[in-house]
């Protein structure tokens, strides 16, 4: 009798989802079918708890297992690589989660555990410009590829057993996430300042640092000009040392 193959490995991937609701597939030894089910869940889990280490740490056995089974049920991931989970796991949290007992700043704790991952592995160049720094007023400056700024709603970084916030502080924690020279990937907080001139860079591609500077003078509407100016050049001038940043020697 022939056999209806996507029939059949629908009956299949409904109980290796979900065995406490769909029934084991005919003619599929049950306790064959719990060995696989264990071995693909345990695989996954495992992996999950290697890239989520805090939110592992912050949830209890029980907790841990029911966000994993419903991920495990619910998602439809589009890659076939262990390496992509992660980001699945966030399309997840973001579009299909749905539990009000969950932690508020869970999404974005699971965002900032993905972005070490995410660095770590990215194939981009990250080679930057090493101009002489003398005269970065003159100078062009672009966004390293392998930098990230980010802004939370919550101190992402400070999260632990020890520290669960409720509510977030009236400010946003912003860090930048980089992958340095030795591929080392590496997590600084930076202040409102910092990160708006990284936003100005990232946005233009390539920008000339008195433009940049320019256009933060204007928006912080500061009394002192001369005093963003030199600020700014310092800050970007730390950044270029940490390569975060690309420099470029440009001629009017």
């Amino acid at each position: 009798m022939a056999i209806d193959f996507k029939t059949k490995q629908l009956e299949f991937t409904r109980y290796i989802r979900e065995p406490e609701k769909y029934p084991v597939p005919a003619d599929v030894k049950a306790e064959r079918m719990a060995m696989y089910r264990e071995l693909i869940f345990n695989n996954i889990e495992n992996f999950l708890a290697g890239n989520f280490p805090v939110i592992r740490k912050i949830l209890d056995d029980s907790q841990w297992f029911d966000l994993v089974q419903d991920f495990f049920a619910k998602h439809q991931a589009k890659t076939p690589y262990f390496s992509e989970i992660a980001e699945e796991f966030l399309d997840y949290l973001e579009n299909e989660r749905e539990n009000t007992e969950d932690f508020p700043f869970l999404l974005e704790l699971a965002h900032y555990e993905w972005v070490e991952l995410a660095l770590s592995i990215a194939k981009d160049d990250g080679q930057v410009n090493r101009q002489p720094l003398d005269d970065l007023l003159q100078s062009t400056v672009s966004l390293s590829p392998l930098a990230w700024p980010l802004a939370y709603q919550y101190p992402v970084q400070l999260i632990s057993p020890e520290f669960l916030p409720a509510e977030p502080p009236g400010q946003l924690t912003c860090l930048l996430a980089y992958r340095d020279q030795a591929d080392e990937v590496k997590f600084v907080e930076i202040n409102s300042i910092t990160y708006r001139l990284l936003e100005i860079i990232q946005k233009h591609g390539s920008t000339k640092v008195s433009e940049c500077l320019n256009q933060l003078v204007q928006e912080s509407q500061h009394p002192d000009p001369d005093v963003i100016i030199k600020g700014g050049l310092q800050i970007l001038k730390d950044l270029a040392e940490k390569t975060v940043i690309s420099v470029t020697n440009y001629v009017d």
